[in-house]
């Protein structure tokens, strides 16, 4: 039965065995079972009394046990206290800086100081007073325009009236440029215990595979998503060039019977910038070819993790796809269309290999030609470009 037993019930059993032998029991059962007498004893008196039947959920009397390491040490909390607060405030003199909290640096730090604790004993101290590992928190956004809230709440009633007329509304933005080949993703799948994915151990593009960049469009009222794979740069002439495409294979589908103006929402910087003259020109070419009055609404700066494609679509591409090194264009744009949620939301995708040069500059004199209009609230942010009259482009092949 010993194996079976803690300490307490072993005890308690070898005194009831000892009490049914009856004289000369407690001798007899310390032979055979090796408890010693003064154990046997303790039991009997345990039996005897109320105070192993109050005392059922201990094993041993109060104060059992080694002491505590900071009752054999005294200063030890003290001193660790020291070397936290040292940490925190950034001493440039500390022995210890932030990146170097370990539990280990923290026991050598005391060691040196005399204390003799285990990385164990620190991590139940600093437990105990009240410090846990934690990642950084991303809450400090910088300086807030004082027309931000103004902003979004335009945005949202912009939103509200191009769904009730039944007009499209989307919104656009660039996703993370991703490199092609056998490199690390971020996340866990599963796979046989003991085999992970073999990837690179350097991020160093591959020149024969080079890098992609995903340009997204999400239709707010359908709930349907489209992805341009861009090859090339990240410019407002390839972000038009999505949106074109999205416009022939997905929304003119949707929308050609009642589709007069188009609402697009996006981030203030990237591509698709207020400041970016050739998004500007480009989208007045597509205003042109389309014959549709275009609306662009800015999100301030600095709230670009508010664009609706981020928190709709973009997130649960990354989830999708965690854990799966991209090997290929192909993989790529399997993983983007295969992008479900329990919401509805479908994602269509397609390789852009078109060619978009950098550096292409716009003269003020082509801003001249637009047919533009800057609404009175924050015109810089919102503006609406029209068809302009006998000026209907011709839409360029897909590439």
């Amino acid at each position: 039965m010993a194996p079976h037993l803690n300490e307490r019930s072993l005890r308690l059993f070898a005194a009831s065995e000892a009490r049914a032998a009856g004289r000369g029991g407690i001798a007899a059962v310390s032979v055979i079972t090796g408890v010693a007498r003064s154990t046997i004893g303790r039991g009997l008196k345990e039996l005897a009394t109320e105070e192993g039947a109050a005392a059922h959920c201990r094993i041993r009397r109060t104060g059992g046990g080694r002491k505590a390491a900071v009752i054999k040490q005294p200063g030890l909390v003290e001193a660790l206290v020291e070397l936290i607060q040292s940490a925190l405030r950034g001493d440039p003199e500390a022995k210890l800086l932030w990146v170097s909290k370990s539990q280990e640096h923290l026991a050598k730090a005391l060691a040196e100081k005399g204390y003799n604790v285990s990385s164990k004993i620190v991590g139940r101290l600093l437990r105990d007073m009240g410090f846990i590992p934690q990642v950084n928190a991303k809450t400090r956004e910088g300086g807030k325009h004082p027309d931000r809230n103004a902003q979004f709440e335009h945005i949202n009633t912009l939103v509200n009236e191009f769904q009730s007329a039944g007009q499209p509304a989307i919104s656009v933005d660039t996703k993370k440029k991703e490199l092609i080949g056998d490199f690390k993703n971020n996340g866990r799948t599963l796979r046989p215990k003991g085999e992970p994915e073999p990837v690179r151990v350097h991020d160093f593009i591959i020149k024969e595979k080079g890098k992609v960049a995903p340009f997204g469009v999400y239709d707010i009222a359908a709930n349907e998503g489209w992805v341009n794979v861009g090859v090339d740069h990240d410019t407002a002439a390839f972000a038009v060039e999505s949106i074109r495409r999205w416009w022939d294979k997905l929304g003119k589908k949707r929308y050609a019977n009642q589709a007069k103006r188009l609402l697009i929402t996006a981030d203030c910087g990237g591509s698709n910038g207020a400041r970016v003259r050739l998004w500007k020109v480009e989208l007045q070419k597509l205003a042109d070819e389309t014959g549709l009055s275009i609306t662009v609404a800015h999100h301030p700066p600095g709230t670009s993790k508010w664009n609706r494609i981020e928190h709709r679509m973009f997130c649960f591409i990354s989830i999708n796809w965690r854990g799966r090194p991209l090997l290929s264009h192909q993989v790529i744009v399997q993983l983007i269309a295969s992008t479900k949620t329990e919401t509805g939301l479908n994602i269509a995708c397609d390789i852009d290999w078109g060619r978009y040069p950098k550096g292409i500059k716009i003269p003020t004199a082509a801003l001249k030609d637009l047919n533009i209009r800057y609404d009175d609230f924050h015109g810089d942010w919102n503006y609406t470009i029209a068809p302009r009259a006998n000026r209907r482009h011709k839409k360029p092949a897909l590439q």
